[in-house]
């Protein structure tokens, strides 16, 4: 018996479709059942004919009903037995195991400090940058500026290559701030540093082939390529950068942080930068430039980049993430014309294009001045709180403890320790005291090397002082 509850706030037409095929599903109504005639059941019901037949109509193209002249409108044979929540659930396919996407997530996660929702007051976040309300105000002018003057065009499919007004601001800054210049179609978009790498990968390299990777390095990049099966060869770093003369000669790919490197924060070697550009031409290799956070130098003027003095097989990575927000999802690839092309055409068949709000949203951010302006004053806020940092592990004298490296530029620095340093017991006794700091070991793929990787971007310079005093107290306790 079908009953309408007019109290209920679930539509009459959705109260008379979900009772139906209750009745269907659970077997109450057998194969062949015959359904009352639509005239009859809305005069039994009170409502009109055409609700009726709206849910008759449903039930049909779900395939619970059949109808025909003579028999009239019946359940359809379509195996009404009854089926027990346990056996439903054995009807739901589970994904295979992947034991390297597993071990790769866990990795990740132990890198980026996400422990869980431990009381943390202080953060030496090294992944994150400085943002704040007046950036959120200027982005969100950006977002409604520029979404809401654009014609209907902008709103089709787009360029795989990226927004064409976006790359042209891109080629402008990279032309003055780092000395690269290149055409817009050697501009590639990206949706942040680890879809770059991971469409590098697709597009120049084969499955098995050799990259080499700093280690310590940058997790996302070689993690990324593992999953993507290439065989990944950790190349140890010294005070001079990636040490070429161990990087095997098979490598299709190198990938490298020259500016500041990640994690030691050591500044490649005019020295070291030549012998791994020769080494990239003699052995027809590609070499990935990581330029995460080189915007940002404490003394003397920027450092020159790998793409400028090698512009034939170096890719340069350039991303929004630590200039404006992780949020804003936005990179680009720079190189030769070809490399581009073909990377452009992989990723037109796997993701067509970025988001357009984005795009539309950066291009109207970098053409009022607000990038500019804000490149500015989050420089002279990092600038003050470098400062912090290093005064602070001066007055501690944490140097007695730790090899304090990569001060020069950049958003952290390495606490370096001795092998024998406890990483796992320190950073315990910091998220107990409300601070969380980060470990170098995670960093590594074959290296020992023992550290605290501390960033100080979201840090203030009063909060560093009294960070660093702790750290300092609980490293010597």
């Amino acid at each position: 018996m079908i009953k309408i509850d007019r109290k209920n706030q679930k539509p009459i037409w959705k109260q008379l479709l979900d009772q139906t095929i209750e009745n269907i599903t659970s077997g109450k109504w057998k194969a062949g059942y015959k359904l009352t005639p639509t005239r009859e059941l809305a005069q039994q019901l009170g409502i009109s004919r055409s609700t009726v037949q709206a849910v008759y109509e449903e039930l049909f193209s779900r395939g619970y009903i059949v109808t025909s002249r003579r028999g009239g409108t019946r359940v359809s044979d379509w195996n009404p037995s009854v089926i027990s929540p346990d056996e439903q659930s054995a009807y739901y396919l589970s994904p295979p195991a992947i034991p390297i996407l597993e071990e790769s997530v866990q990795r990740l996660q132990k890198w980026s400090g996400s422990r869980g929702q431990s009381e943390i007051s202080i953060d030496f976040s090294p992944h994150e940058p400085y943002i704040d309300t007046l950036f959120q105000k200027k982005w969100r002018q950006s977002f409604i500026h520029s979404t809401s003057g654009e014609d209907l065009s902008c709103w089709s499919y787009g360029n795989s290559l990226g927004y064409e007004p976006l790359r042209i601001q891109i080629q402008h800054y990279l032309s003055v701030e780092r000395g690269i210049h290149v055409d817009i179609n050697q501009i590639l978009l990206t949706s942040g540093a680890q879809q770059s790498v991971d469409l590098i990968s697709q597009a120049l390299l084969l499955e098995g082939d050799t990259v080499s990777v700093e280690d310590p390095g940058f997790p996302p990049a070689w993690l990324a390529m593992k999953y993507r099966r290439m065989n990944v060869v950790p190349v140890p770093v010294d005070e001079n950068g990636i040490k070429v003369n161990r990087i095997p000669k098979s490598s299709k790919l190198i990938y490298v942080t020259p500016s500041h490197q990640s994690a030691t924060g050591v500044i490649m070697s005019f020295k070291r930068r030549k012998e791994l550009t020769e080494l990239a031409k003699k052995n027809h290799a590609w070499i990935i430039e990581d330029d995460y956070d080189g915007e940002f130098r404490y003394s003397g003027e920027p450092l020159p980049t790998l793409f400028s003095q090698e512009p034939g097989c170096t890719l340069y990575l350039l991303s929004f993430s630590k200039m404006t927000a992780p949020g804003v999802r936005i990179s680009a690839i720079i190189g030769p014309v070809e490399a581009i092309s073909q990377m452009s055409r992989v990723y037109e068949l796997t993701s067509r294009h970025l988001p357009i709000m984005e795009q539309l949203t950066l291009t109207h951010f970098i053409e009022q001045g607000h990038f500019t302006r804000h490149m500015r004053r989050t420089r002279n806020i990092y600038r003050r709180r470098h400062e912090a940092m290093i005064k602070a592990i001066a007055e501690t004298k944490l140097e007695e403890i730790f090899s304090v490296k990569g001060v020069e530029t950049g958003l952290h620095m390495l606490l370096e320790a001795n092998e024998e340093f406890n990483e796992e017991g320190i950073m315990k006794k910091a998220i107990e005291n409300g601070i969380r700091v980060y470990p170098l070991s995670p960093y590594c793929l074959k290296s020992k090397r023992k550290g605290l990787v501390l960033g100080f971007s979201k840090v203030d310079e009063e909060t560093i002082e009294y960070g660093i005093n702790r750290l300092s107290e609980l490293v010597r306790s």
